[in-house]
């Protein structure tokens, strides 16, 4: 069976520094693959150009069959109506209400009456456990509530693949938990496949059916999460028991820092 996500040997700048080097990563369908890394390790910045958003030096992604970084619009536009994201600040327009922002993509994207819409936003609303909330505004909303609406939106359309960046960013345990069982619930009812960015360390081993964590823009390495727990590897370890990287610099690479000129400055 083909991956429903690849990535093969991405690389990418930002300036002339490079911020993806050689990434490579395979998602099967069904699986949930969280990928974590340090900060400044490049996991967003993956997540970004997997969703089209940014064009790599180098390298190809396919999903679900379908090179998107050599695809025209209006090809590419159909595509990504099989993909759902879910932002990390929820993304929610300020003056729609609920119901209206999780409709928005039906409304864009089909040809559906009104209230075919309206039934299928408020359907999804249930799904997340936010029925009954449809005609307040984000601002009315808590932080774990703001989440569920985005994912709610997210998932309006029965995308086939789902991204989230921190999903449980800025939640208490118990919210966050509450998440983490929402997104196994979407895999094992609706058998979407999903890619997760993200840092806490709960989140991910309860969620992951697979690990890819990222180091200085490079795959460090990827397995099931008792092979994460298990790797012998000393930057992996430092992630999970949370020990501080310490970098030594030479005094002719640090002067070289200094004096580099064309440097685009993050």
């Amino acid at each position: 069976m083909n991956p429903i996500l690849q990535v093969s040997q991405l690389v990418t700048h930002y300036g002339q520094r490079k911020i993806l080097d050689g990434v490579d990563m395979e998602v099967a369908e069904g699986e949930i693959r969280v990928i974590m890394g340090g900060s400044g390790s490049g996991k967003s910045t993956l997540l970004w150009h997997i969703l089209g958003l940014y064009q790599p030096t180098a390298g190809n992604i396919r999903i679900l069959g379908k090179d998107i970084c050599n695809i025209n619009f209006n090809d590419k536009l159909e595509l990504l109506q099989n993909i759902g994201v879910s932002f990390q600040s929820g993304a929610l327009f300020s003056s729609m209400t609920i119901g209206d922002n999780v409709a928005l993509p039906l409304r864009e994207f089909t040809d559906l009456d009104d209230k075919t819409i309206r039934i299928i936003s408020r359907m999804k609303l249930e799904v997340v456990n936010l029925g009954g909330f449809h005609n307040l505004l984000p601002s009315q909303l808590s932080g774990g509530m703001i989440k569920r609406a985005a994912l709610a939106r997210a998932i309006v359309t029965d995308p086939k693949l789902l991204f989230f960046d921190e999903p449980s960013a800025g939640l208490d345990p118990v919210v966050a938990s509450e998440i983490d069982d929402l997104i196994l619930s979407l895999r094992d009812t609706m058998g979407m496949s999903m890619v997760i960015v993200t840092h806490e360390l709960d989140s991910a081993f309860k969620i992951a059916d697979k690990i890819t964590v990222l180091d200085q823009g490079k795959n460090l390495f990827t397995g099931t999460v008792e092979e994460v727990k298990n790797s012998s590897i000393q930057r992996v370890n430092d992630l999970l028991n949370r020990r501080a990287r310490h970098e030594s610099v030479t005094p002719k690479e640090y002067l070289k820092r200094l004096t580099q000129e064309g440097d685009t400055f993050l």
